[in-house]
């Protein structure tokens, strides 16, 4: 695994580096090492390994997301880690990474095996809010129809 291709991408927030991890799992093949949480300062680094090519594609797409979003401190390619640098990389700050699963959705007919957890967001139902309430009046069908939506007439011809 030493031979791959490292890329990191240092933000400042959650939020920039989430965007960050999109852009590059969406840009290129690339495998997610995980994100680690700086000591103070709100920064966080995420981690990515693969083929040198699709490694720099992806911190490119990485570095333009996360710039929309917040704050990119640095960027770095290292096209094949020393072996003895693996304790850095996946040190013990190093969180998520990997494929995650998702979990049983509410409704979805999954079963929870003896073992499994399930967090308390998949036991919640989703909400939903209507922000802009539809109603409809029709006056004088013969001549046409007013439709009020939100609290505005329109006219509707027949």
């Amino acid at each position: 695994m030493a031979t791959r291709a490292l890329g990191l991408i240092e933000t400042v927030g959650l939020v920039a580096a989430v965007e960050a991890a999109d852009a590059m799992a969406k840009a290129a093949n690339v495998e997610m090492v995980g994100y680690e949480l700086t000591q103070g300062g709100g920064m966080v680094v995420v981690k990515i390994r693969g083929d040198v090519g699709a490694v720099k594609a992806a911190v490119s797409a990485g570095v333009a997301a996360a710039s929309r979003v917040g704050k990119v401190v640095s960027s770095h390619v290292i096209p094949r880690p020393h072996q003895e640098a693996e304790p850095v990389i996946n040190s013990s700050g190093t969180r998520g990474g990997g494929c995650v699963k998702p979990g049983p959705t509410p409704g979805d007919g999954s079963t929870v095996a003896a073992g499994d957890t399930v967090t308390e967001a998949a036991k919640l139902e989703p909400v939903t809010e209507n922000l802009e309430p539809e109603e409809k009046k029709t006056n004088n069908p013969g001549s046409g129809s007013r439709e009020t939506r939100g609290g505005r007439e329109r006219r509707r011809r027949h």
